[in-house]
């Protein structure tokens, strides 16, 4: 009898990656917050403000959707927008304290979660080194950038 084909690696991927993400949603929405919320939050986290394009980039969403987006966390006071001082026709955006707030326990409960995932499957941090490395080999960002906004 001819064995099942096993899946290929963009299969693989694309699998553990919803699943993950269903995962990620759980946890944030014990804090009222969603994925893409959570994705501007962490990158905005740094402080030294980001212009929309990259964080559309970062949030995986298209332009129109994260101007929403930003929209409504303007409006729920958790990020801001002032013009970029080298180029005053772009905009950058930052947390408000509030922003911070929310990403610090959001954090602490994504942290948490997925510090158990990786227990359950006896993982010592190779996956979260391997990833970067095979979204740069691919042709994504930097092994460095992702890996430094992962926090």
């Amino acid at each position: 009898m001819p064995s099942e084909p096993s899946p290929d690696l963009a299969h693989l991927l694309s699998h553990a990656e919803r699943r993950l993400v269903q995962r990620l949603a759980a946890v944030l929405a014990e804090e009222d917050c969603s994925v893409e919320q959570w994705r501007v939050l962490s990158i905005t986290a740094d402080g030294l403000g980001h212009p929309m394009t990259e964080i559309a980039e970062y949030a995986l969403m298209p332009a129109p959707s994260l101007t929403k987006l930003v929209d409504r966390m303007v409006a729920d006071n958790l990020v801001y927008r002032r013009p970029d001082p080298a180029d005053r026709r772009r905009v950058l955006l930052y947390l408000t304290a509030r922003g911070r707030i929310l990403h610090n326990r959001a954090g602490d409960r994504v942290h948490t979660d997925q510090a158990r995932l990786l227990d359950a499957i006896n993982d010592h941090g190779e996956l979260a080194e391997l990833l970067p490395l095979l979204a740069a080999a691919l042709g994504g960002q930097s092994a460095a950038t992702s890996a430094e906004r992962q926090s």
